[in-house]
């Protein structure tokens, strides 16, 4: 440490601040220090070291580095005295030696880039339409790439790929900022460009429901020629004036596009008729006996018989997900409406926690009949009354049309689900003998973890948006959420063979299959999982002896 007594020792400070004080991260909110604008901050600061008598000497390395650090120690000065102390300390040579370098090396930099765009604007006619292509090819290379690699441009680049007022295959933010032919205006397009190349980027936000082709990516992508393709065989199909429901179900299997999706749950669960004729005097028939029951029911709710349904429905709801839309006033209103009408319709089961989980895929898929934008931040109660009432009444119809199928599962003793998580244990048993031994070594039980699975048709374990493409194919297989769920939860269980060997204990297990990792999942992780759940299908179902010890 120096001695010089007119210097604060190194470790001593007197002040009462303690060790590690936050101090400036020089960065986006905090730019370095500039002396020649904080002028007034160095007159404030410390009074500068007075001057050594005798001749100067010159400072050692380590009196250099000593007088410009500051340490996570030095807590004796104030925020602006550290400031202060770092701008009087500066080595004037040194910085005008970098400033200079950096303005040099900028003006070489300017000088080639107008060289370059002086060669742009000469070519030869005869090269002139093959550099165009080149450009637009790399262009397209260069796309590709981008969404190959998942989507990871920034959204400035992203905004101006798809909004690019002329046709040379560059890039610009705004209509406003297109070149008119200038070689500094491209020039100042490329440095942009390169500019928000090099910005850190943000990871994509999953839609709820994304589109059928790619549900990783965020936005709406232009649809690829399969995609329409298949678009066209579904409204061809649906416009027919008598629906063929087996070809139906069999383009559905591999996912119904977002435009088209309403109306094929509406016909794939019996609530629409297939003549085409038939379809607005049973839905508006229908909607009017919804509407009907309310009249009759509801006001029944805080009656002494249906006070508990009511309370019970009343909790679960804002437990769904997403939070975003059931934490909606008029959401809350239209599933309590919903659930409690059912639950006075079938006293066999009543409400059971779980069916209100039910509703919401319904819901969603019939709030985009009337909306393009997704619903993550889509305020429901600005749809018209009639949009509404529409919605309600369908959700209603088509969740009944899903629980008369899997009605046991509600009822007393929910006997359907002990009887599928049953039949899961000795289906796994079968298929993977390693995982089923190593639940049965740290004593977990299937009824722990797969009961909810049955219980929610795997809802909670799953994406919003993965459980609308997982229901498009249960809509559209024979029994699909009565008999076809139970292979799609072990084909679901073997995924994380990985993951379930390499748990130890029974604590660890447990916290694995209530949390699977599947936030990430889109309609890639879906469809190889409903493959699978269909290959264990055609090997076991017309077989159970095969799954029996």
């Amino acid at each position: 440490m120096s001695t010089d007594g007119n210097k604060k020792q190194f470790w001593k400070r007197n002040a009462a601040k303690v060790p590690g004080s936050i101090q400036h991260v020089y960065g986006a909110q905090h730019p370095p220090f500039d002396p020649l604008l904080h002028a007034n901050l160095i007159k404030a600061g410390n009074k500068p070291p007075p001057a050594t008598p005798g001749k100067p000497k010159k400072a050692t390395t380590f009196q250099e580095f000593e007088s410009i650090t500051s340490d996570a120690w030095d807590v004796g000065d104030d925020d602006d005295e550290l400031l202060a102390m770092a701008a009087q300390n500066l080595n004037i040579e040194v910085v005008m030696e970098t400033a200079n370098k950096v303005i040099e090396n900028h003006s070489k930099q300017q000088e080639r880039q107008r060289q370059d765009d002086t060669t742009e604007l000469e070519p030869r006619e005869e090269d002139t339409q093959e550099e165009v292509a080149e450009e637009e090819e790399e262009d397209e290379e260069e796309e590709e790439y981008r969404v190959g690699e998942g989507d990871v441009t920034s959204p400035e680049v992203s905004f101006a790929s798809q909004s690019s007022p002329y046709t040379d295959g560059r890039l610009v933010k705004s209509h406003s900022e297109a070149p008119i032919g200038s070689p500094k205006d491209a020039a100042g397009e490329r440095a942009a460009l390169h500019r928000q190349r090099s910005l850190p980027h943000r990871q994509p936000v999953i839609p709820l429901v994304a589109r059928m082709a790619d549900q990783n990516t965020s936005g709406t992508p232009a649809m690829t020629e399969r995609e329409a393709s298949r678009l066209d065989k579904f409204k061809q199909l649906l416009a027919g004036p008598n629906t063929d429901l087996e070809e139906l179900r069999k383009l559905s299997w591999s996912g119904i596009p977002r435009q088209v999706r309403p109306i094929t749950w509406k016909l794939l669960s019996g609530y629409l008729p297939a003549n085409a004729e038939r379809r607005d005097s049973v839905l508006q028939r229908k909607r009017q006996e919804y509407f009907g029951f309310i009249q009759q029911y509801y006001d029944s709710r805080n009656d002494e018989h249906h006070q508990d349904t009511y309370r019970q429905i009343h909790i679960d709801i804002p437990r769904m997900s997403p939070e975003s839309l059931v934490l909606q006033p008029k959401v809350t209103e239209i599933f309590e409406r919903i659930l409690f009408i059912w639950a006075i319709r079938h006293p066999a089961s009543g409400y059971v926690q779980g069916i209100n989980d039910l509703v919401t895929p319904f819901f969603v898929v019939y709030v985009f009949e009337y909306i393009e934008e997704e619903v993550e931040n889509f305020d429901v109660s600005s749809l018209q009354e009639e949009a509404l009432r529409n919605i309600e009444a369908d959700s209603f119809w088509c969740m009944s049309k899903l629980l008369d199928g899997i009605q046991d599962n509600y009822t007393f003793a929910q006997p359907g689900i002990q009887r599928k998580v049953k039949a899961l244990e000795e289906l796994v048993s079968r298929i993977d003998e390693s995982v089923h031994r190593h639940m049965q070594q740290y004593e977990v039980e299937y009824l722990q973890f797969a009961f909810r699975w049955m219980n929610n048709l795997l809802m909670r374990e799953l994406p919003l948006r993965c459980t609308i493409r997982l229901w498009d194919t249960y809509q559209a297989e024979p029994e699909g959420f009565s008999h076809f769920h139970l292979y799609v939860c072990a084909a679901f269980l073997v995924r994380w063979r990985k993951e379930i060997l390499e748990e130890r204990d029974f604590q660890g297990l447990m916290i694995l299959l209530q949390n699977l990792p599947t936030m990430h999942w889109g309609n890639e992780e879906v469809s190889v999982l409903l493959a699978e759940a269909y290959r264990l299908k055609f090997a076991f179902a017309d077989a159970p002896n095969h799954y029996k010890r």
